[in-house]
């Protein structure tokens, strides 16, 4: 295999129709959102981030009292249960898996805390596991009940799954810069308390550019694929270099996560040809 044809926008096979696509989205959006709960719920039951969320989002069930975090955790296990049968079910229980062992050192190990870099890895693996299991769901039953039928459907999409990571890896950043003053609060090691708040907005702002213009450009869309990733891109750019104020951070990386929305709809937008 050439080192072209590695990067060639890989084909949806034949048996994928767009009916099938269509038809298996409500299972995507069950298996995501099922695997992300107790995730979350983990994130938000250690003593450090409840005094954390007490002074950025006090609304949160257990710092606003309406949790305690021991029936957190046990909401939390029963979530992590239906996860894994679920998962089971619908053929994606390798990233359902990775994805408990990473939620336990990310929260409990406080593998999210130790190191900006570790912390950054650590969540683009998670996005890799949410991105190749949704891929898994919508595959579903056509990819058979070998393992080797699934990820022959899948191997043409490592390339895409590896970028996406790298993505992550290099911007996702952006959700700390607003989160400063919980964070140093808790003591946990994040890019901008580490490295300084200016350093780690230019970490920000260089790679989106660039991902914004590379990633359309990989996929050989039209210009419609330029349009939203550049765009939203540049306003990333422009308001984390521009605008520092805590509730502009905010903003911003909600505009980050649109981005990223943006990003993931390449792959349709080449197969659509618009």
């Amino acid at each position: 295999m050439t080192f072209d044809s590695t990067l060639a926008p890989p084909t949806t096979s034949s048996i994928l129709t767009a009916h099938h696509i269509l038809y298996r989205v409500p299972l995507v959006v069950l298996w995501v959102w099922i695997n992300l709960l107790p995730f979350t719920i983990s994130n938000q039951r250690q003593p450090d981030a409840i005094k954390e969320d007490a002074l950025n989002k006090p609304w949160r069930p257990i710092p606003a009292g309406r949790l305690t975090p021991g029936s957190a955790k046990r909401i939390m296990v029963f979530q992590y249960f239906i996860a894994v049968i679920a998962s089971y079910l619908l053929g994606s229980l390798p990233q359902c898996l990775s994805l408990i062992l990473l939620g336990y050192f990310y929260n409990d190990l406080n593998g999210g805390d130790l190191d900006c870099v570790l912390r950054n890895f650590i969540n683009a693996c998670g996005y890799t596991c949410f991105s190749s299991g949704a891929m898994q769901v919508v595959i579903g039953p056509f990819g058979g009940s070998s393992s080797s039928s699934t990820s022959t459907l899948l191997r043409p999409w490592a390339w895409w799954f590896a970028l996406l990571a790298c993505i992550v890896f290099s911007t996702v950043q952006a959700q700390d810069m607003y989160d400063q003053r919980g964070d140093a609060a808790r003591n946990r090691k994040t890019l901008p308390l580490v490295l300084g708040d200016g350093p780690a907005r230019w970490m920000i702002a260089i790679p989106t550019v660039v991902y914004s213009w590379l990633t359309p450009f990989l996929w050989k869309t039209s210009l419609l694929g330029y349009a939203f990733p550049v765009s939203l891109g540049t306003v990333i750019a422009t308001r984390t270099l521009m605008i520092r104020t805590e509730e502009a951070d905010r903003g911003t990386f909600r505009v980050w996560n649109l981005w990223m929305g943006c990003v993931y709809s390449l792959p349709m937008i080449q197969a659509l040809g618009v």
